[in-house]
């Protein structure tokens, strides 16, 4: 288990939007990812991010999590319902 200083919180705010959250304290539903983008990418492609928060990933938000090198990812790539990954 990391230390929450090494991960990344992402939050789904109480009006639906999803942001990454620098201080840690935003109000909604959140979840973390680890800073190293091989973990962040499987997550991704798992679906793991979009179960967590419960709602979709916008594609500008999902760019900046993977990086400028990734792929781009659509929705149908992410992993289907819990036990169909």
């Amino acid at each position: 288990m990391r230390p929450k200083r090494e991960l990344t919180r992402v939050v789904r705010m109480p009006d639906g939007h999803v942001v990454l959250d620098a201080t840690g304290r935003l109000p909604g539903r959140g979840a973390y990812l680890c800073d190293d983008p091989t973990c962040r990418a499987t997550a991704m492609k798992k679906g793991a991010l979009t179960r967590a928060l419960a709602t979709g990933i916008p594609e500008a938000l999902r760019a900046e999590l993977l990086g400028p090198d990734a792929p781009a990812m659509t929705t149908k790539d992410e992993g289907g319902e819990r036990g169909q990954e």
